[in-house]
């Protein structure tokens, strides 16, 4: 026994992180596995939601490291989204530890459903998809313009040569200077990350909701982006949580190890499988999730 914990408790618990880290790399949802994974061993739901703050940081490391291409050339940008989720993630610990813990444990049901509805919607896949859609129509139009100018033997040469860089957006493509951002995206960001320091279940999928809504840039850069509100929320909030005693260590340091590994190892593996099965996981996790505290709560 380790502080409480038998050996197969503390392994069950890195499997979660691991797990936690893939799950949250795939859809932002980490807190949506790794949660209800520490509240089964018996850690009370203040004490867990603290513990699960400081494990998660793994998953943004791993997160970033694995995402320094996509972060290149956004330094300025980096560090103030950076910068918001620190201030924003210590205002969402003083929260979570001087309300009432039966506030907490009142709104925890509404704020998890309320993550897995944005899953389930998906307003990330959506843009995606209306993406996708504009590029095949927009090269659709190409190919009936080109063969309706050119001779045939012209027409699959051109078809030919122009296939492979027509239009797709260019992944190398730059956000927009911060200067064009709209002011409710400050807002936004400044929300998601007191969010994430006071709970953060479904923090990353948030905060990837207030980027593609602004159209800052690419998907691939935004996802990046959205990783460093939650590490800079999730670093400062663990902080306050360590500082008031409020971490249960031998759980927040094997889920820590886990949601690294699985942050670190999902880019690779996530390429070869569908993203709706890894959203429908995490909305039947929440949905579960809420109803089982629902009935403990209500």
């Amino acid at each position: 026994m380790i502080a409480g914990f038998s050996i197969t408790s503390l392994l069950l618990i890195l499997l979660a992180g691991i797990g936690a880290g893939f799950v949250g790399y795939a859809v932002g949802a980490s807190s949506l596995v790794s949660y209800p994974a520490l509240l089964a061993f018996g850690i009370p739901p203040v004490l867990a939601n603290a513990s699960n703050t400081v494990g998660v940081v793994g998953t943004g490391i791993g997160g970033v490291m694995g995402a320094r291409k996509e972060l290149k050339g956004q330094a300025v940008r980096s560090i103030t989204y950076v910068v918001i989720g620190a201030f924003g993630g210590v205002a969402g610990a003083f929260l979570l530890l001087k309300l009432d813990p039966s506030v907490f444990e009142f709104a925890a049901p509404v704020l998890i459903l309320l993550s897995s509805l944005i899953i389930a919607i998906n307003p990330r896949g959506r843009m995606q998809a209306k993406q996708a859609a504009a590029d095949a129509t927009a090269q659709l139009k190409h190919i009936e313009a080109t063969e309706a100018t050119e001779a045939t033997e012209a027409t699959e040469a051109a078809k030919r040569a122009t296939t492979p860089t027509a239009p797709h957006r260019p992944p190398e493509q730059l956000v927009q200077p911060m200067s064009q951002d709209s002011w409710w995206v400050w807002l936004g960001v400044v929300a998601v990350a007191i969010y994430s320091g006071y709970f953060g279940a479904g923090a990353g999928t948030l905060a990837l909701a207030v980027l593609d809504a602004a159209k800052i840039g690419p998907f691939h850069k935004i996802n990046a982006l959205k990783t460093l509100i939650g590490t800079g929320a999730n670093i400062s909030a663990s902080v306050v949580f360590i500082i008031q005693g409020a971490v249960d260590w031998p759980a927040a340091i094997m889920l820590c190890i886990g949601c690294f590994i699985g942050g670190y190892i999902a880019p690779s593996i996530t390429r070869k499988i569908p993203a709706n099965i890894m959203r429908a996981a995490a909305v039947i996790a929440g949905i579960i999730l809420t109803i089982d505290l629902g009935l403990k709560t209500y």
